[in-house]
């Protein structure tokens, strides 16, 4: 084998590797921000539960108020109703007092239909907040596996980057270049033979591209696909005819 296979073999080897760790730290900003993006759902969705209650508690209270002036009227009514000596204005006076009566009926009525609102609004919270703290605590449990492993994948990273350099210097300006493009276009730029075709696009190669590649004189590359071909003596390389 070629020496300049041997080192072009080496570098793809710790390139493919630093690709592997970059793919998978770049998967990382979007599963933390689903996860984020899901509690900050169910928060939402508590938040709204919430402000219901409020909502459903402030009309209740409208209602109360509504009623205590009804009952400051009526107050009102029997006082004049007492002090009055018309008996047409006494009934007048009478038919107010009933009419407040009635209205504190209905709104004593809806008062008690909003209080079983406001249960069942309750109970949608108690539910929601249950929710969020089940979510809460495996999403938190999952970022912190998350920023640990990234992490680990920086490191890794790093060490892998560290001496790529001295690697590629290795290899003529060239050459590198060449690989380098096949590198970033294909994900593969050195492949192997087997049974007479390309180990990258898996194309059949002509018998001239199989003897110069086993003669190991010069780089010989795959007439369709452009990779640098390699030979080694325990690959197949039945002749194409």
């Amino acid at each position: 084998m070629l020496e300049v296979i041997e080192k072009l073999l080496v570098l793809q080897d710790r390139d493919r590797h630093i690709k592997r760790v970059q793919d998978e730290l770049a998967r990382i900003g979007p599963e933390r921000e689903q996860l984020q993006s899901r509690l900050a759902t169910g928060q939402n969705a508590l938040d709204a539960a919430k402000l219901k209650v409020k909502q459903i508690e402030t009309n209740r209270k409208k209602l109360e108020l509504e009623v205590e002036a009804k009952k400051e009227l009526i107050n009102k009514y029997s006082l004049q109703q007492f002090q009055t000596k018309k008996n047409e204005e006494y009934r007048a006076l009478a038919h107010e007092i009933e009419m407040c009566k009635e209205a504190i009926v209905k709104l004593d009525d809806q008062q008690i239909e909003l209080m079983e609102q406001i249960e069942a609004a309750q109970k949608d919270v108690a539910a929601a907040n249950h929710v969020v703290g089940e979510a809460k605590r495996n999403i938190d449990s999952r970022l912190a596996d998350i920023a640990a492993g990234e992490a680990n994948l920086k490191k890794e990273l790093a060490e892998l980057q560290s001496n790529r350099g001295e690697l590629a210097d290795a290899v003529d300006e060239s050459t590198r270049s060449k690989y380098e493009r096949l590198f970033k276009q294909k994900g593969q730029s050195i492949v192997g033979i087997q049974h007479g075709v390309c180990g990258g696009c898996h194309m059949q190669l002509s018998r001239s591209t199989i003897v110069n590649c086993q003669a190991d004189q010069e780089l010989v590359t795959c007439t369709n696909c452009g990779r640098i071909l390699y030979y080694t003596r325990d690959m197949d390389l039945a002749v194409a005819e």
